[in-house]
């Protein structure tokens, strides 16, 4: 089940701006030697504003000033006009909507015999997308009560689904795995099974360079841009390769990173930026618009002392979070990026000791290591980033504000943290193992994770609190090889 601050017991709270030291307190979690509110910065002020209702409304009520206003208060102030705008405006919406987290449940959605490595909603919401180890990717209507719309068979998979995309008409999806070929398949089709080539065309474009066909490399992560003609991706050859669609073929390849490339993301709508993260713990700021004329990114962001697992934009082409093997999060402002990596020394020049995140735990000496150039805005801990490139993410800028920041967690729990003051705001207990990935509904308050248990499940806020898992399947107890 899950719990949160404000409603049930209060669990410890997180946040490291400052690099300060942290001590056990239990159930692995750990609470600062110092209040929240521990950092003060543009991005702050910015995250109120979003949710923060309007000044005459908060002047009026019983209460006046203090915040959170109730949703009982907010609406007896609607009522009386004291906004002078005869609504809610958006921020009043949110400043709602932000106090209703998806707590309750879970839900099960689906339960399968192979681990769950990708979970994502639609950008509207209307679909689902859960992608298995076991080659099956299954997508559910949401708005038809998560009716399972289609079950897509990968072709040619090599160990797993590593990335999943929707393309921006939500028509087709994109998903890769450890091999330079990446499938695209149609998935408005009347067809509830897609086998490759059998009853749907699963069309195979190849991210092999011009001189290496044939090299096998995997794709970790991939995306659609904005406009859906093209798709960037990061690999295991330290390159980010973007595949030109309308073409038909590899437009470029650049050698971003020192290690693997875990993830790519767009900054903005735009299009233009592309950031990057690898397990050299840099990240990468790219400038599409200067990717033919040099090989070179707009600039390096430096902190983590590990690898970098995943990164999630903001959506403002200035801010975006990261997960990292040294088991944090860290927020990230591009304005303090430095022009290359070699004005800064490699956080693993002064890490002396040798680890895997695969298969072994995070040592304790490294727990308060903190890189001399760290430039990162601030860092959240509470979670575990081992065994797999486990995500964290932005909560919704439509219901939330972007308000919480949320990830998956190897002691298979979900963890929501408040952005502004890294307040631990909510645990989601219910899986039985990794968490690799979570994500929230753009417009509802829900979240649905998917685990290497191999259940899908949904949580939502429910005013009646209720918290239960109707219609559950028999669990069959598995063992997973390494």
């Amino acid at each position: 089940m899950g719990y949160s601050l404000s409603r049930l017991e209060i669990e410890p709270e997180v946040c490291d701006g400052e690099g300060n030291s942290f001590h056990e307190i239990g159930d692995n979690l750990r609470r600062p030697n110092k209040p929240l509110n521990c950092f003060d910065h543009e991005i702050a002020h910015l995250t109120n504003l979003k949710s923060r209702p309007n000044e005459n409304l908060i002047r009026n009520v019983p209460g006046r000033g203090a915040l959170p206003v109730s949703t009982v208060k907010m609406l007896a102030s609607r009522e009386g006009n004291y906004s002078g705008l005869g609504r809610f405006s958006s921020a009043d919406c949110r400043h709602i909507l932000s106090r209703y987290l998806p707590i309750n449940g879970p839900w099960v959605v689906d339960q399968m015999s192979s681990r769950a490595y990708v979970s994502q909603f639609s950008a509207d919401g209307s679909l689902f997308v859960a992608s298995f180890q076991g080659s099956n990717i299954r997508i559910y209507d949401v708005d038809g009560g998560w009716k399972f719309k289609k079950n897509i068979l990968a072709r040619s998979l090599r160990w797993t689904i590593t990335d999943t995309c929707l393309s921006p008409n939500q028509r087709s999806l994109v998903y890769a795995s450890m091999s330079p070929i990446v499938h695209i398949v149609n998935i408005g089709s009347s067809s509830m099974e897609s086998y490759a080539n059998i009853t749907e065309i699963h069309e195979g474009l190849d991210f092999s360079a011009y001189g290496d066909r044939g090299y096998a490399f995997g794709i970790f992560s991939i995306k659609y841009s904005t406009d859906g003609r093209e798709l960037v991706a990061g690999s295991s050859d330290d390159s980010i390769y973007v595949y030109d669609l309308e073409a038909n073929k590899l437009s470029l390849r650049i050698s971003a990173h020192m290690s693997d490339v875990n993830t790519v993301c767009f900054a903005d709508e735009s299009g233009h930026l592309v950031y990057s993260g690898s397990d050299d713990t840099y990240c990468k700021v790219w400038d599409r618009r200067c990717f033919n004329t040099r090989e070179k990114p707009a600039g390096v962001l430096v902190g983590h002392i590990e690898g970098i697992t995943f990164i999630d934009s903001r959506g403002d082409g200035r801010y975006f979070i990261s997960n990292g093997k040294d088991q944090a999060i860290k927020l990230w402002d591009i304005r303090k990026m430095s022009s290359n990596e070699t004005s800064h020394c490699s956080s693993l020049s002064f890490r002396n000791y040798d680890w895997d995140y695969r298969w072994m735990d995070y040592h304790g000496r490294a727990q308060h290591l903190k890189h001399p150039n760290d430039q990162s805005v601030t860092t959240y801990r509470g979670h575990s980033v081992l065994r797999t490139l486990i995500r964290c993410y932005f909560s919704p800028e439509h219901s939330t504000g972007q308000k919480y920041i949320y990830t998956g967690s190897n002691d298979s729990w979900v963890y929501i943290y408040d952005l502004v003051t890294g307040a631990l705001v909510a645990v989601l207990k219910y899986h039985r193992s990794t968490v690799r990935d979570c994500s929230w509904h753009p417009s509802y308050p829900m979240l649905v994770s998917s685990s290497w248990d191999g259940e899908v499940v949904k949580w939502e806020f429910s005013a009646s609190g209720e918290n239960k898992v109707p219609g559950m399947k028999t669990r069959v107890r598995r063992r997973h090889p390494n």
